[in-house]
């Protein structure tokens, strides 16, 4: 389709999700070449952003995954060089980025989250002072799970602090929401069917998102009316707080009483064989390809 030139996807990078970037990247790339887009994968750890401009690229998929990926850097470069992206801006995805700012912002739009203690040194008297078990530790600017640990005991305290400080240089301390898990994925102020997650023994970490075919997903989930409106409602606040734009991905639980608590917001969310939000907009209708197609179409600037 000549009416978007040239287009790189970019993919791979220097984060700890590198590995899944480059899975989602070759699935849109494969994507858009099957729907006729003159596309290209383009590794940014291995060739210089600017050879976007040299090489005459004329838009910008981002798949890039993690720090130097979604938290705005790469979005600030291409803004400098005037190339238009897929995605969130340079603010709203260095705030998404952040879970401890995102939770700040969220809280002026009265959107419900697990209480949370923001921490720069492994304070266990003020986690303990804080919460009862069971607890969740967390890096402030990780995703995938990466660094987070469940607390069922104080014994294993120290050891998940330590994980979590290897990863990043701030915490959240959460308390563990217990309940079913799910996500709900918005694009351009749409909000797409939940999806819930059932992992094994309840443990969706790294393996179980992307490696193993053990975890179960259910997309639409049969919600309440009343409850899916209200997760609507708070999702489309989420996603307006922050100032995402384009395909965004919420990830949420609703306790033992229903009640929603919601955890973080993902402005590039995967597109894997086993991701969220492609499974969402095929509840509604819209295929892998037409979806690659959507974000493409939304390249901008600003």
């Amino acid at each position: 389709m000549k009416k978007y030139g040239k287009v790189a996807v970019l993919m791979g990078g220097w984060s700890k999700e590198s590995e899944i970037s480059l899975m989602s990247g070759n699935a849109v790339l494969d994507s858009l070449i099957n729907s006729g887009i003159d596309a290209h994968a383009f590794d940014p750890a291995k060739q210089s952003i600017f050879e976007l401009k040299t090489q005459g690229f004329n838009r910008v998929v981002l798949m890039t995954h993690g720090k130097a990926g979604e938290d705005g850097i790469l979005q600030g470069a291409l803004e400098y060089l005037q190339i238009p992206y897929t995605g969130s801006g340079v603010l709203a995805s260095a705030l998404s980025m952040d879970k401890q700012r995102t939770k700040l912002v969220w809280s002026t739009y009265n959107i419900p989250m697990p209480k949370g203690l923001y921490l720069e040194t492994a304070d266990v008297n003020q986690i303990k002072a804080n919460f009862k078990l069971p607890i969740i530790i967390k890096p402030v600017h990780e995703g995938s799970t990466l660094g987070l640990s469940k607390v069922y005991k104080w014994e294993d305290l120290n050891l998940a602090l330590e994980t979590a400080f290897k990863n990043d240089n701030s915490i959240l301390v959460e308390e563990m929401i217990v309940g079913a898990e799910f996500s709900i994925t918005v694009c351009d102020g749409v909000v797409y069917p939940a999806v819930k997650i059932e992992a094994p023994a309840g443990d969706y970490d790294y393996q179980n998102k992307y490696f193993t075919d053990n975890t179960v997903y259910i997309c639409p989930y049969p919600l309440e009316t009343s409850l899916e409106q209200q997760i609507k409602d708070y999702a489309k606040a989420g996603y307006k707080a922050v100032g995402a734009r384009g395909v965004a991905r919420l990830d949420f639980m609703l306790d033992k009483t229903n009640k929603p608590y919601f955890l973080e917001i993902n402005t590039i969310p995967g597109m894997t064989g086993h991701s969220l939000s492609p499974q969402a907009f095929k509840a509604a209708g819209i295929s892998f390809d037409q979806l690659c197609l959507k974000i493409l179409d939304g390249a901008s600037l600003g």
